[in-house]
């Protein structure tokens, strides 16, 4: 019997750890793929307090150091299910415990079209800082309109010969001191009020179509596709003990909690305003904060 199970090592998660360690609580983290969570994928963060600069991967890596230096236990184990409320079941074990946080985050959105699987990795990319480096003095495409499209397209700027910046809207919801940098790059075309419609090659990614809101299409030669067009939550897997919104985030009230007393949700896995860095510790260390008050 563990005091509590955090499902999920990012952000969000380690700092729940991390806190629930500090007050001497029993603690189990369930990932089922890799510490850290979507940060890792992030070239540099700059908007974290205290820290001018410093790439996702290291402060994922920071933190999950410290949660195991505190001594919380860390098993890479795929959730299937939770059942009579306080049981978590995995793909290999069966774990019980006094409360429960979901801080399993949210996964990057697709495109949905024709070949967009066949191409992952032969030329589709969802994280700009993980690959661009194959993208050296080539022609690349970034498709989306986030503050992610914007960095990406920045730093694959750098590095490619010729960056196109996708957006299917007629402006950017990133920042605009990111976008004020793009403008001043000679080798950067934004094409706005444009979506994707068709992905072209035979062994590897080679073209693509794209259309305006006037139904005038044209046709890109590219080596690589950068889809940056949001996240999504997988959360379907814990509708019997908590409610979700029409788009899968899990609806809470009281900040962190669900409608399943012992239950929380920290980070990107529910409805909230702001999906940030920020917001996922602060997420963390409130759901923490209630499962000791909950145990207790």
């Amino acid at each position: 019997m563990y005091d509590v199970i955090i499902i999920g090592a990012g952000p969000a998660g380690l700092t729940s750890a991390l806190y629930l360690r500090r007050a001497n609580k029993k603690v189990l983290v369930l990932e089922a793929k890799n510490y850290g969570g979507q940060i890792v994928n992030a070239n540099k963060i700059e908007n974290y307090p205290a820290i001018e600069s410093i790439s996702g991967f290291d402060f994922a890596t920071n933190l999950y150091n410290q949660v195991k230096k505190m001594e919380a236990e860390i098993k890479f184990e795929t959730v299937v299910r939770i059942e009579d409320e306080k049981t978590v079941i995995t793909n290999n074990n069966e774990y019980k415990a006094k409360a429960i946080i979901i801080a399993t985050g949210s996964t990057n959105r697709k495109l949905n079209i024709e070949k967009e699987k066949d191409f992952i990795g032969k030329g589709i990319s969802y994280c700009a800082s993980c690959d661009g480096n194959f993208y050296k003095d080539k022609i690349v495409a970034v498709n989306g309109g986030g503050n992610t499209a914007l960095e990406d397209a920045l730093y694959l700027s750098d590095l490619a010969s010729k960056v196109y910046l996708i957006h299917r809207r007629d402006e950017f919801k990133g920042e605009d001191i990111y976008l004020d940098k793009l403008k001043n790059k000679d080798n950067v075309e934004i094409i706005l009020n444009s979506q994707i419609i068709k992905l072209e090659g035979k062994n590897k990614l080679e073209k693509i179509l794209i259309k305006n809101k006037k139904n005038k299409t044209r046709k890109l030669s590219i080596d690589g596709l950068f889809i940056a067009i949001g996240q999504e939550p997988k959360n379907e897997i814990f509708k019997n003990v908590v409610d979700l919104d029409e788009k899968g985030y899990i609806i809470t009230n009281n900040d962190v909690c669900t409608k399943t007393q012992g239950i929380y949700v920290a980070g990107d896995a529910r409805v909230k305003n702001l999906r940030q860095l920020t917001t996922a510790v602060s997420d963390g260390s409130i759901a923490a904060t209630m499962a000791i008050k909950d145990i207790k």
